[in-house]
């Protein structure tokens, strides 16, 4: 029997856990359990701040994108590429490339022997520029502050700060502020 790999398959956009139900549903009406062996839509925990409440919520990695650990073949590829919802495997013209250990890894499905350590949650923030905010955590704690730059990437904010009679700006991470 050949190996199980890991492959992308590209579906609808918002339709990623539709299509995870529907080859499920079809691996157990055609007993395909020993070569489909797994399927999976990745989500990343994220940490949002909207008008001072905090929340954690699970959000989609890949939108549009499923992961399925199955074994290739005629009937595994056609089952797949044929479920509704799927536009077709990530891959050269109509052949599927199989994800490589180093590309598993930030998914969490690598089979080597340490796994890395779980990533931070990812911070989604609502402030603007201009916007009025309270240092709520680490060194400048209970410091009052204006927005002046919103860096999503970074997931950090500048804020201008009094100090010693002037203003300053200082980078403060979204998890240490929160909205005046």
């Amino acid at each position: 029997m050949a190996e199980a790999n890991w492959y992308v398959i590209h579906t609808y956009s918002g339709y990623e856990n539709k299509v995870k139900a529907n080859i499920e549903k079809t691996i157990a009406n055609r007993h395909l359990e020993d070569t489909i062996l797994e399927v999976r839509v990745p989500l990343e925990d994220v940490v949002e701040t909207k008008n001072g409440v905090t929340k954690t919520t699970q959000k989609k990695l890949f939108p549009g994108y499923v992961l399925v650990h199955m074994v290739m073949n005629d009937d595994t590829w056609y089952v797949v590429r044929n479920t509704r919802g799927v536009t077709g495997f990530v891959g050269p013209g109509s052949k599927p490339v199989p994800l490589t250990e180093e590309e598993m890894w930030p998914l969490g499905i690598g089979e080597a022997k340490e796994k890395p350590a779980s990533p931070k949650p990812k911070y989604i923030a609502d402030y603007e520029k201009g916007d009025m905010v309270v240092v709520i955590a680490g060194a400048w704690e209970g410091t009052e502050g204006v927005v002046n730059a919103v860096n999503a990437q970074k997931q950090t904010v500048t804020i201008s700060v009094e100090l010693f009679g002037r203003d300053t700006p200082v980078e403060i991470s979204f998890a240490e502020v929160k909205k005046k």
